[in-house]
């Protein structure tokens, strides 16, 4: 199977500072044009199947990507979906206990959230379906950050306390992975963002 793992373009929260989560998310000018110039990259890739985050910042990068692939079926689905932050969704991170060394915040995980453990187990589960279903396919996931993260330390085999030790995911970069049905990678490419150039 070989994996195109991409995330939503810039949105205008992420300008702003403010947490998303399971909030839909508006793309930005940017965040618009960085979509199109990734659908542009991938035009002549061939994918089997294209699955996307149902939220709104995921959904619009995906179906921008889908214009040039108009007979790959496209699902929109929740297991792609950002970590769920609870009650801190929707807040700056400027109201927040930032520890601004490694801008990691030194709440303890807030109400109603899912623990990054939650996000990897959310992530595995999801991949391992698709590794069955799809080995012999081509297939494109449009995520998050978080749950992007998870979804390669899955893939490299790294465990779920090793998730931060991922490099964060650029928005729109492209990150191609091939696997095997006994779920051993290789790593085509990561986190390339040439396109934007």
């Amino acid at each position: 199977m070989k994996l195109t793992i991409t995330r939503h373009g810039e949105t205008e929260e992420n300008i702003a500072g403010i947490l998303q989560g399971h909030l839909p998310g508006k793309l930005s000018i940017d965040g618009i044009e960085q979509a199109k110039k990734l659908a542009l990259k991938l035009k002549n890739e061939k994918f089997d199947f294209i699955y996307s985050s149902d939220l709104e910042r995921a959904s619009k990068t995906a179906k921008e990507i889908a214009k040039y692939h108009p007979n790959t079926k496209i699902e929109f689905i929740k297991s792609l979906r950002e970590r769920d932050i609870g009650e801190l969704q929707g807040k700056k991170e400027s109201e927040l206990d930032w520890d601004t060394k490694d801008k990691k915040a030194t709440f303890i995980v807030p109400k109603g959230a899912e623990t990054m453990k939650d996000v990897y187990k959310r992530a595995e589960k999801f991949l391992h379906e698709i590794i069955l279903k799809h080995h012999t396919d081509s297939l494109l996931f449009v995520c998050h950050g978080a749950i992007g993260k998870a979804l390669v330390a899955v893939i490299i085999g790294k465990k779920d306390t090793e998730i931060q030790s991922v490099e964060d995911l650029l928005n729109t970069s492209i990150s191609t992975f091939e696997i095997d049905k006994d779920k051993n990678s290789k790593t085509i490419s990561y986190n390339c963002v040439e396109h934007l150039d």
